[in-house]
């Protein structure tokens, strides 16, 4: 590659980190959202401060530097949202939402300084704020959907069993997101989170509580590698949990021992490439992303190889892998 063509391929990587904190702030702040609900019209920069009470000056420099990343379209002296800037980044439903994975790299972001002793020693802490929990759950908003929209349909057997009754397992389960949605698109099933963060716990309580869902819905903190409910459960269910886990194999065979026979196991992860011309990929450029964040919370992402071993560890015969539309895989397995 030629200097100057080199030179022009680092400044746009530059520029994607910057990019990041104007999608960030202008999710935080309601500022995307705003300019999507104004319509093609849009706002004025002044109209927009105003309706989120924020500075009219510093917004304005947000406009000026949105716009130069291609978020925002300024007319004269309005902006609106770009449609399809809009669709990714404040539709959650969608299996191509980034929104929360651009509020989780903003916010992880602030931990890097952390990154050298990481790379020294081989290890880190892993002690972070509670706010890195609050920013994952953002991110999981996007699994959510991938979920619903590309592993149900690939496993249709799963959403018959499912029926009233039925019991539901989702381990290390953070703020609970994922147990809501499945409660309320399957109605009558009964479902357990287990978590041993205990912030996770009060939050993931809270949030099933105010959904006022605590009837179906059950948080308990406990060891994922030692859980109860021998044989009762339909599904159990890892979603970017496996690779966290200080025991996973131990986890998957705990997992496996609560499953009723039939039941299932699903584990839903982005794993590494292992061919080397995957590697150039914007996919991949994605995932070197979070193995830094997953470097300084003391873990790592893993490839298929690794994972599949856990699960050959485990004694889980043969469990059946599914790449999946939006580069995320599942594996799977049944009792």
């Amino acid at each position: 590659m030629r200097l100057d063509d080199r030179f022009d391929d680092l400044v746009a990587s530059l520029g994607g980190f910057y990019r990041t904190w104007f999608v960030a702030v202008g999710l935080d702040l309601g500022l995307l959202a705003e300019l999507r609900d104004a319509g093609p019209g849009g706002l004025t920069v002044e109209e927009l401060a105003r309706r989120r009470d924020a500075s009219a000056d510093v917004v304005g420099r947000w406009a000026w530097g949105a716009a130069a990343y291609q978020l925002v379209a300024l007319d004269g002296d309005r902006e609106s949202v770009v449609d399809d800037v809009a669709a990714i980044l404040l539709e959650p439903e969608r299996p191509e939402h980034l929104g929360g994975q651009f509020q989780f790299a903003a916010t992880g972001s602030l931990d890097f300084g952390e990154l050298p002793a990481v790379f020294r020693t081989g290890s880190a802490d892993g002690a972070r704020p509670d706010r890195y929990r609050v920013a994952i759950e953002r991110l999981t908003v996007q699994d959510i959907a991938v979920f619903f929209q590309e592993v149900l349909p690939a496993i249709p057997q799963l959403v018959a069993d499912l029926a009233p009754g039925s019991r539901v397992l989702d381990v290390h389960c953070g703020g609970g997101r994922w147990l809501m949605a499945v409660a309320r698109r399957f109605p009558g099933t009964i479902l357990t989170g287990v978590e041993f963060e205990p912030d996770s716990v009060a939050r993931a309580r809270a949030a099933v509580s105010a959904a006022e869902l605590a009837d179906r819905i059950t948080i308990e903190h406990g060891d994922v590698t030692a859980l109860s409910h021998p044989e009762e459960i339909t599904l159990a269910y890892f979603q970017y949990a496996l690779h966290q886990l200080p025991d996973p194999v131990g986890a998957l065979r705990s997992a496996m021992g609560a499953l009723r026979h039939g039941g299932w196991l699903v584990a839903l992860d982005w794993y590494l490439p292992t061919d080397p011309d995957e590697l150039v990929t914007r996919h991949s450029e994605l995932l070197a992303g979070m193995q830094l964040d997953e470097l300084v919370s003391g873990t790592r992402l893993v490839t298929r190889s690794e994972a599949l071993g856990w699960f050959a560890d485990a004694g889980v015969a043969t469990p059946e892998l599914i790449d999946l539309p939006s580069g995320a895989t599942a594996i799977v397995a049944r009792r």
